[in-house]
Order: C-alpha cells, then structure tokens, then sequence
C-alpha cells in the first residue's frame, strides 16, 4: 500500500532531522509555514518533497495532501515519532480511517496518566488529535473535503466528519511525542487549557476565538 506522509512544519529545526531519518525511504511531503530556523535546510538533506505554503497547520495539511500520491494519508506532527511497524499497522486497518495510541518522550507517572486519558477518551468518543497520527484513505479525505481551514481544533473537527463513515481504528502501537509543551508550561496548566478549549468549543466557541487564549498561553 502506498502511503504518503505529511508534515506540516515552523521552525522544528531541534525535531525534524529525528523524524526524517526514522522515514528514509517512505513517500514525505515536508509543509513548511514559513520557517526562520534551519528547519529547511535540515529536510533538504533527505529525499522528500518539500511544499512552501502559508502558515497554518490545517492549509499546509491540506496543502500536502494535494499533491499526496499515496493510497493512504497519514498526518503527523514534526514532534512525534512513529511505531516501527507502522506502515503495517495501516495496511492492516479495517477502517477508512484511524489513529496511534500516544507517549511520551517523558516517563514520568503524570505523563503515562496523560496519556491514558487522551488514549481512552479517543476510544470511547471517536474523536483523535493531530498528535495521535491520523491516517485516513485519501480519497475519502477528498470527498469530506479536507480539514477545515480554521486556526485550532483542526483534528476534532476532521474527526466528527469522518465518524460519518466509520469509527477510527485505534492501534494500540503507540506513536511518541514530545512533552515540550508541558515541559515549558507546566502539566496542570496545560492539562486545564487543553480541556477548556475544547469545552468551549463544544459549546460552540469559535476557533478564531479559541486561538487567541491559546496562543496567549504559549507565546
């Protein structure tokens, strides 16, 4: 099964030579949002596909999947490294579409509780984040026309479209991605962000508005 990789990327010059190199050989398109860093110099030493686009995570993905030639396309992050069986583990999904369980690159007991509870919420609800790896058919992508173009909750909003089709296939081989967010920010913190944000959305918040207490948080 041919699958084409997309990675929608600013400034991960500390991430991205990591990653590239675990997909030597595989389809890639690196989507880059404007990089200021080495980032791009970094992906020019490997052979993938390198797509300028403007920034925003959900047009660069959008941006890489049409030029996508794969069969299958799987959607990950410049932080976050993949099982090595996984390209079977997509092959061998019964769905049209699914996802990782998800790590750390920190070990610590907070972390492993973390990551339970993104793993089972997105087992009982069907909804999966951009930091699982999501995979899907490219051409039931196309038919649901892509992710929205909005600022934030991107990958929610992918997942209830998608959920029309089938429930996502949730492997238990775990993808690994880095903890720099609560590292920088502190657990609890982020933990209560994340939930609140998606509480307002689901009480019908906007992301445009979503984005600015994000992005007061982070920056």
């Amino acid at each position: 099964m041919h699958i084409t990789i997309v990675i929608p990327v600013l400034n991960e010059a500390d991430h991205i030579e990591e990653i590239l190199r675990s997909l030597v050989g595989y389809d890639v398109i690196v989507v880059d949002g404007g990089s200021t860093d080495s980032t791009l110099d970094i992906a020019r030493k490997f052979d993938v596909k390198i797509l300028p686009y403007p920034k925003g995570r959900a047009a660069q993905m959008n941006a890489g999947a049409e030029f996508a030639k794969g069969e299958q396309l799987l959607f990950l992050h410049a932080d976050t490294t993949l099982p090595p069986d996984w390209s079977l583990v997509i092959a061998n999904a019964n769905k049209v579409w699914g996802r990782f369980d998800i790590g750390f690159d920190e070990s610590s007991f907070p972390f492993y509780i973390i990551a339970k509870m993104m793993n089972c919420r997105s087992r009982l609800t069907g909804i999966c984040t951009g930091d699982q790896a999501i995979f899907v058919k490219r051409t039931i992508f196309a038919e649901i026309g892509g992710f929205a173009n909005i600022p934030l909750m991107e990958d929610i909003e992918l997942s209830k479209r998608l959920n029309r089709f089938s429930k996502p296939y949730c492997s238990r081989r775990k993808v690994i991605t880095s903890a720099r967010r609560w590292r920088k920010n502190g657990i609890y913190p982020t933990v209560f962000l994340m939930w609140w944000l998606r509480l307002l959305y689901f009480f019908g918040v906007s992301p445009q508005r979503l984005v600015k207490q994000y992005y007061q948080y982070y920056e």
